[in-house]
C-alpha cells in the first residue's frame, strides 16, 4: 500500500523540505521502480523515500561482485532489514570483463554497464519500466564514466533531477533518523587501485583486508590506495591526530603482510575521488 504523502517536514530549511516533497511526488508518479541500492548515504536515502511512497512496489537491489566488500554488504543488508525495504540481491560479473580489468580511466563505465544491464533485465522480468540510481546533484560535476552507462541504459537519477546535494541528503537523512546520515562515502574496492594497475581478484582482496585492518585500528574515514607494490594510505585530517609511532608501526606491519613493498601515508589526508585528479600509477606491471 502506498504511504500517504507528507505535507510538511518540520525543523528543516524550507528549500530542502520542498525538495523532499518534490522527490516524494516523483516517486508516486513513477508507480513501480527498481532502485540500484548500495547501502551508501545517497542510495539508502533514495530507497527509504521510494519505500515510504511505494511500499512493495519499490524494489531495492544490491549488486554483488568481488569489488563490493563484505563490510558494505553487511551495512546494506542491515539498513534494508531495519527499514523494511523490499530488498533483493543480484550477482554481477564485471570482474570477468577484460575492459574492466585493464583499469583505465573509464573502468566505471564497464562496471555500471554490467550492473544496469542486469538490473534492466531483472526489472523487465518484473514488468518494471524504471530503474533508479543514487546519483546526486554534486556528482554531475565529478569524473563519472558510469553516468554514460546510466544514460545508455535509461537509468534515472531522481536525487540529481530534484537538485539534491550530498549535504542536503545527509541533512534529510539525519532528520529522518537514518543511521546512514553521517556515514563516510564507500565506493567500490576497485576505485582504490591506480588507473593502469590491473584489477584482479587478488588486489581486490588485498584492498578489502587492508581497509579492514585500518578499521580495526579505529579509523573511520580513510582509503587504501594501491599503486602496484606501493600502498598509499589516506586518513581524514581530523583522525590524523591519533597517529603516533605505535600506530605507524601497526599500519606498516599489517600492509606489508599483504605483500606491499612500500607503505606510505598521504600527508594530504583523505580526499574522495583522489584517483580521478590526473594522478598516474607508479607502475603498471603485474605483481
Amino acid at each position: 500500500m502506498t504511504a500517504p504523502a507528507k505535507t510538511q517536514i518540520p525543523h528543516l530549511p524550507t528549500a530542502i523540505a520542498e525538495k523532499e516533497l518534490r522527490l516524494r511526488a516523483l516517486m508516486r508518479s513513477l508507480g513501480k521502480v527498481f532502485v540500484a541500492y548500495s547501502g551508501g548515504v545517497d542510495s539508502s536515502y533514495l530507497a527509504w523515500v521510494a519505500n515510504a511512497e511505494l511500499g512493495r512496489e519499490a524494489v531495492c537491489v544490491l549488486g554483488l561482485s568481488p569489488s563490493v566488500s563484505e563490510f558494505q554488504r553487511m551495512q546494506a543488508r542491515a539498513f534494508a532489514e531495519l527499514h523494511g525495504l523490499n530488498f533483493q540481491e543480484i550477482h554481477t560479473e564485471e570482474a570477468d570483463d577484460p575492459n574492466y580489468q585493464k583499469n583505465e580511466s573509464n573502468r566505471c563505465f564497464f562496471c555500471k554497464s554490467e550492473l544496469y544491464g542486469k538490473l534492466s533485465e531483472f526489472a523487465a522480468d518484473a514488468k518494471v519500466s524504471v530503474v533508479l540510481d543514487g546519483t546526486n546533484a554534486d556528482d554531475l560535476s565529478d569524473h563519472r564514466p558510469g553516468r554514460e552507462a546510466a544514460a545508455i541504459s535509461g537509468v534515472r537519477s531522481p536525487l540529481a533531477e530534484i537538485g539534491l546535494t550530498k549535504d542536503e541528503i545527509r541533512e534529510l537523512s539525519r532528520h529522518a533518523g537514518l543511521q546512514t546520515w553521517d556515514m563516510p562515502a564507500s565506493p567500490c574496492l576497485a576505485s582504490r587501485i591506480a588507473h593502469g594497475v590491473p584489477v584482479t581478484l587478488e588486489r581486490l582482496s588485498i584492498v578489502e583486508r587492508g581497509e579492514n585492518a585500518l578499521r580495526r585500528l579505529g579509523f573511520r574515514e580513510f582509503r587504501l590506495r594501491v599503486h602496484d607494490e606501493l600502498a598509499r594510505v589516506e586518513i581524514a585530517r581530523p583522525e590524523m591526530a591519533a597517529l603516533d609511532q605505535t600506530i605507524f608501526e601497526k599500519i606498516d606491519a599489517e600492509l606489508r603482510t599483504l605483500g606491499f613493498k612500500y607503505v606510505t601515508l598521504d600527508l594530504g589526508g583523505f580526499r574522495s575521488g583522489s584517483m580521478n585528479t590526473g594522478s598516474t600509477p607508479i607502475a603498471k606491471s603485474e605483481k
